[in-house]
């Protein structure tokens, strides 16, 4: 957590109870394509938050192109993260998006009314560079 609002983790960590949260805690999935049952393991999914399609789509060719040249999972990661500048172009998302804008104002106004969020997406460790990392820097910077 950056705060005592404000926190992130993926959705395998809440399948497995590797995360401990308190029952007041909503948890809002920011994945654009949700794998199945992503959506039972979150209160509400934001789709306008997750990467933008053409970067997931170049994201994941990259990804299965570093992986077959011989990278481990994790390292094909975040490998495609840095050569696709995936970091500033999920930035730019953030604010060129009107639907990301209105997404992230409404998160921070529920905040600031005291609510409890986490960001919720499927990267299945905390080695992997992910944008739920972003988002939540981007919101505690409104804050």
């Amino acid at each position: 957590m950056t705060s005592d609002r404000l926190g992130d983790t993926y959705v395998t960590a809440l399948r497995h109870g590797l995360v401990d949260l308190s029952d007041e805690t909503t948890l809002v999935g920011v994945v654009r394509r949700p794998p199945a049952g992503f959506d039972s393991a979150v209160d509400e999914n934001r789709p306008s938050l997750g990467p933008p399609p053409s970067l997931l789509d170049e994201f994941e060719r990259r990804y299965e192109d570093l992986k077959i040249q011989g990278l481990c999972d994790e390292g094909a990661h975040n490998a495609a993260w840095e050569e696709l500048g995936f970091e500033q172009r999920y930035r730019s998302h953030l604010t060129e998006s009107s639907d990301a804008r209105r997404a992230v104002s409404a998160l921070t106004d529920r905040l600031r009314a005291g609510e409890r969020l986490v960001l919720v997406c499927r990267e299945n460790t905390d080695q992997k560079r992910c944008h739920r990392t972003l988002l939540q820097d981007r919101i505690a910077a409104r804050l």
